[in-house]
């Protein structure tokens, strides 16, 4: 029988309630980018949320892993996971050619502006009318802040369009290539690897 000590502080469950918890596209992301770090790789996991994907890199990767959100129970999350945050809308302050490798599990659902209801789960989960109205601000600063040589793992949905993310990757100096895929019921998850194609 679980006691009342035994149970989370209710401020700690209503986080958990505003916070994207894990599901099979923070697996498969975390299972992706774990094949390809290397020990002394400076990580950068975007828009964390829970933390479980960073708390996968850095505990079977051994690395250093900084993690960013907006939203602040998210942030909070975190910190109780021993994570270093820095609260940021994106890659905003990060310093140029400062992180090896980032990570990112974007808002990407296309979402009806009429359907939208406007707190931090909806943050979390709509990607705006075409699912890109994250990805796309993600894409045109991610080179700023690579080293040279550095390298990016970013979540999408079929419902995104990945053609056209990699179009907008492509227009922002990117390489990109489907690394891993995996098929659910009404979307195939996609991992694409993102490199810069020429020097920042």
């Amino acid at each position: 029988m679980t006691g009342e000590s035994d149970r989370p502080p209710l401020a700690d469950r209503r986080d958990i309630d505003r916070v994207y918890q894990p599901a099979e596209d923070s697996r498969l992301l975390a299972e992706t980018a774990l094949e390809y770090l290397e020990t002394d790789d400076m990580v950068l996991d975007v828009g964390t949320g829970s933390g479980y994907v960073a708390r996968r890199l850095a505990e079977e990767a051994s690395v250093d892993v900084v993690v960013t959100d907006l939203n602040p129970h998210a942030c909070r999350q975190a910190r109780e996971a021993d994570l270093p945050v820095v609260r940021a809308d994106l890659l905003g302050p990060i310093r140029d050619s400062a992180v090896d490798v980032a990570v990112f599990n974007p808002p990407y659902l296309p979402t009806d502006p009429d359907d939208e209801w406007g707190d931090w789960m909806e943050r979390a989960l709509s990607g705006g009318d075409d699912g890109r109205a994250v990805i796309d601000p993600f894409l045109a600063d991610l080179r700023r802040v690579l080293v040279p040589g550095g390298e990016a793992f970013l979540l999408l949905s079929s419902l995104t369009g990945v053609e056209a993310v990699r179009e907008e990757a492509r227009a922002n100096g990117l390489t990109s290539m489907v690394v891993a895929s995996e098929s659910h019921s009404f979307e195939k998850l996609v991992v694409l690897h993102l490199r810069p194609s020429r020097p920042g």
